[in-house]
């Protein structure tokens, strides 16, 4: 495996692909987005917040990138039946599918166990791992179709090392260890398509900055500083490698 978090992406790593990202309204989703169609792909905008979701719209149409489209979703929201109707739209609009980044983030808020809902625990299930699975097994007939296709699930360092006041937050993201092992087991007969967790760790995420107020800001990495290693595991550089947890920043 080639150093994955400075891999220098060449400008048409990702030339004639479509890359659907969830979470794409802003933060790490917003500038994976921005950073594929740059590299060539045509991207496809998917988050519940339609004025955040134009503003990559139009951060790609301005950087000169592939015409993109937006789909407004609520993940906490959605069933089979707006899943079905994403694959339909995807095949007819677009005819293909190669990548997906799970970018999306359900959280409520830190407090302790004692004071934490139900509702709360399923909306941040629902978001962090029942809709990104649904969602991936809806596109695998698109997906298995693509010469060369990646699933990224952003991950959390509160899953990989649970603490206090996390709650259903951590627990809901060790959840997508085990889905993303599961799915490249079942998937040893799709050698063209792979699936992995990539965990940002410390960085200038606006989610970062929200449960970290206290953290000084210039002690991060700047978010930008993780598009290396998106670029690399969506591209054809990570070609055969599935099934992996991967840390970018040590958790802190």
């Amino acid at each position: 495996m080639s150093d994955w978090k400075h891999y220098q992406a060449p400008a048409d790593a990702l030339a004639g692909r479509v890359i659907l990202v969830t979470g794409a309204g802003q933060g790490i989703g917003a500038a994976a987005a921005l950073a594929y169609a740059r590299h060539g792909a045509t991207v496809i905008l998917l988050g519940r917040n339609e004025k955040k979701l134009a503003r990559t719209y139009d951060a790609i149409e301005a950087a000169g990138g592939a015409q993109p489209a937006a789909i407004p979703m609520d993940l906490a929201k959605i069933g089979e039946t707006e899943i079905a109707q994403l694959g339909i739209t995807l095949r007819k609009e677009f005819g293909r599918l190669d990548g997906i980044l799970h970018a999306a983030n359900g959280f409520s808020f830190l407090s302790p166990l004692t004071n934490q809902k139900l509702d709360e625990w399923v909306d941040m299930f629902k978001v962090n791992v029942a809709a990104p699975f649904a969602i991936n097994r809806g596109l695998l007939p698109l997906l298995s179709q693509a010469p060369d296709a990646a699933i990224v699930h952003l991950g959390e360092s509160h899953a990989l090392a649970p603490a206090a006041f996390w709650g259903g937050y951590s627990v809901s993201r060790a959840g997508q260890k085990n889905l993303v092992e599961i799915a490249a087991s079942e998937w040893d007969n799709l050698p063209q398509l792979r699936i992995n967790l990539l965990v940002p760790g410390p960085i200038q995420s606006p989610f970062r900055l929200a449960t970290h107020p206290a953290e000084p800001r210039d002690s991060l990495p700047p978010t930008e500083a993780i598009l290396p290693a998106l670029l690399y595991w969506m591209s054809a550089a990570s070609a055969g490698q599935s099934g992996r947890t991967l840390c970018f920043a040590e958790a802190g």
